[in-house]
Formats: C-alpha cells, structure tokens, sequence
C-alpha cells in the first residue's frame, strides 16, 4: 500500500466520520464499550477464561 493509497484511506474515513449524525456516533461508542474484554483476557490471553471455564465445571460435577 503507497503513501497515497493510505493518505486517502484515512482521509475519507474521517470524512465519513464527521458526517455521521451524533447518535449513531454515541452508539457505535457505547457498543464498543460493551464489546471490550475483562482485563485477565486483555493482559493474560484466554488462559484465565479456560481456568475459569474449568473451576466451574468440576464443581458442578462435584455437586
């Protein structure tokens, strides 16, 4: 990808953002919020959500 290409992809990716009405603007941010990984997935991969997954199972077995 050249210079140009990129300069121009940005370009109308911000004009397009600009031209979005506020509300969608507010939606799209609060679904990004909605959609963020817990900080042990962010910070650890998803080795802590398999342990968890684990824990949980065999104390449902254990009951």
């Amino acid at each position: 990808m050249s210079t140009r290409d990129y300069l121009q992809f940005i370009t109308e990716q911000f004009v397009t953002y600009l031209n979005m009405p506020a509300d969608e603007k507010r939606r799209r941010k609060e679904a990004k919020k909605r959609s963020k990984w817990s900080s042990t997935n962010k910070w650890f991969g998803t080795l802590p959500l398999a342990l968890r997954i684990m824990r949980q199972q065999s104390n449902k077995q254990a009951k």
